[in-house]
């Protein structure tokens, strides 16, 4: 008993440690029904045209959190893992990020040890609005939505303009996308008003507002058509 005690309590310590270290945003995920009126919004306060992204990725079955695997679709990926509460609303997201140059065997690995719990694919268009990213998503199956992360590159790293990211992306090098938020000195409060305040430039109402990710709005409408026949 007591070596099981003194293990669950180190463990406990060890998952404490790990969460305390990893990265932080707050997000919003909102339906969107006139995407002409939100791109355009979008365009004005970013000053810029947005970069279109390509994206499919994979989820896993994993005992806590999502685990994904987000394919660029030029032989360059990340394996994501996060952690959110399914609220709708700006809410605290802690993740983790590993780039791959090989995310279609890395894709096979998974599945065969974890299984998939299901796909989305998505194209993204990605404007940089203050320390925001806001991604305006066309997702196969779902339709239109608009999401928000408000973000912060590493201190010790320099910054990166849109115009640089972009050249990036259209280079496959999404690997160097910092994605790490909220500036050491803010409050998730904070956080989360940066998101509130960005959502009434950008005319985002409430009412439009969903929980869960992507993942689970597909599987859900799955379960209802499977319900209804």
């Amino acid at each position: 008993m007591r070596w099981g005690g003194f293990r669950g309590k180190t463990k406990s310590r060890r998952e404490s440690r790990v969460s305390e270290a990893m990265p932080s945003n707050v997000e919003v995920k909102a339906k969107v029904s006139d995407v002409t009126q939100f791109a355009e919004k979008a365009c004005r306060l970013s000053q810029s045209e947005g970069t279109i992204i390509r994206q499919h990725d994979t989820f896993f079955n994993c005992s806590r959190g999502r685990l994904k695997l987000r394919d660029f679709m030029n032989s360059s990926g990340q394996l994501i893992f996060y952690e959110r509460p399914d609220t709708d609303g700006p809410k605290l997201s802690r993740y983790s990020i590993s780039p791959t140059n090989d995310p279609a065997s890395l894709r096979i690995v998974l599945s065969d040890a974890l299984g998939v719990k299901g796909e989305v694919r998505k194209e993204r268009q990605l404007f940089l609005i203050g320390q925001t990213r806001v991604h305006l998503d066309t997702v196969e199956g779902l339709g239109h939505y608009m999401e928000l992360e408000v973000i912060q590159t590493h201190t010790s790293e320099p910054t990166c303009s849109l115009k640089q990211r972009a050249a990036g992306y259209r280079a496959g090098n999404h690997l160097s996308d910092k994605r790490v938020v909220m500036r050491p000195e803010q409050t998730v409060e904070e956080g989360q008003q940066v998101a509130e305040d960005l959502m009434v430039q950008l005319g985002v109402s409430k009412d439009s507002l969903v929980t869960g990710a992507y993942m689970d709005l597909l599987l859900k409408g799955h379960e209802e058509t499977k319900n209804s026949q």
